[in-house]
């Protein structure tokens, strides 16, 4: 018996990458798997459907069951359709697997209005409208072992210089998730976030990564995408649903659990704040838990300077 047996799964972005050894894997254990793709460029533009028929082609191919559907994450319609998709084909819906995204880097003074709106429409928005509507879904179904995975980033997490756009959106989906996880518990869901690491086409797009030492060669098998699919196809698992409102990060042959923010320092007045005092207070209690411990506490001149694109 496969780990996702009867289970009906959306993975979007699915086309390539990561999305597609997630759809393969969830496939090769049992799932239907609606494989939606617009084929775009990294960047968003052009599309086309080959990416996400040659998924299902070699999912069918393997003996196992999958659709494709070139529906856009970022249309508040569109994703209803697709979620509408899974549920005219199979019957149910049991896991989202929100992957879907683009790129767009630019320096926050040299980014676009274009470019940041672009890049929260698929990221962060996109994530939203999925969620939605497989939402409506769960809570009108109300009994089952549900299951909402969402795709956040250390760019994100960790602050990339040049991607100020896709670091903010998925940041985003990060508080989206925790929301999601307090709001759908009762209907039997879970929320989750992945941060993954894995040579894909859009990593090979951006400078920092070689220049951090990353490697971004696609025939690494430790970076594989493969790689992030276990961690994932636990989470989609009924066997997870312990696990809710955390994030996990996923490269190579590693798999990480995540911190949920917490104070880790706190100074208490009696009353009003007098001014000497709080900024005294601050610098004595919070400077010695950051500096020397983070890139953001490093002194101007110990940081190196981020290329700027």
């Amino acid at each position: 018996m496969g780990k996702l047996d009867g289970r009906v799964v959306i993975v979007t972005g699915a086309g390539r990458g990561i999305g597609a050894s997630l759809a393969k894997l969830m496939a090769a254990e049992g799932a239907k798997v609606v494989v939606n793709d617009l084929g775009v460029n990294v960047d968003g533009s052009g599309g086309a459907s080959g990416p996400a028929d040659g998924v299902v082609e070699e999912i069918r191919s393997a003996g196992g069951e999958a659709i494709a559907n070139g529906d856009s994450v970022a249309d508040h319609a569109a994703a209803e359709r697709l979620v509408g998709t899974a549920l005219e084909q199979y019957g149910r819906l049991d896991v989202l697997v929100n992957v879907a995204g683009i790129l767009r880097d630019r320096m926050v003074f040299n980014l676009t209005e274009e470019d940041w709106d672009a890049v929260i429409a698929v990221h962060l928005k996109g994530t939203y409208n999925t969620t939605k509507f497989a939402a409506i879904h769960w809570r009108q179904a109300r009994e089952g072992n549900y299951r909402l995975i969402n795709f956040t980033s250390g760019s994100g997490l960790h602050g990339a210089p040049g991607q100020p756009n896709y670091a903010a959106a998925k940041m985003g989906i990060v508080g989206f998730t925790y929301s999601c996880a307090n709001a759908l518990g009762r209907y039997g869901v879970t929320a989750n976030a992945i941060s993954p690491g894995a040579a894909t086409r859009m990593i090979g797009t951006i400078p920092q990564a070689r220049t951090q030492g990353l490697n971004v060669d696609q025939q690494n098998d430790e970076m594989s995408p493969d790689n992030v699919a276990p961690a994932v196809l636990y989470l989609a698992s009924e066997q997870s649903g312990w696990l809710n409102g955390r994030v996990i990060g996923a490269a190579g042959y590693r798999i990480s659990l995540y911190n949920n923010p917490e104070p880790i320092r706190e100074i208490v007045s009696t009353g009003p704040w007098d001014l000497d005092a709080a900024f005294a207070n601050i610098e004595r209690s919070f400077k010695p838990a950051i500096l020397g411990r983070t890139a953001f506490g490093a002194r101007p001149a110990e940081k190196k300077e981020a290329k700027e694109s």
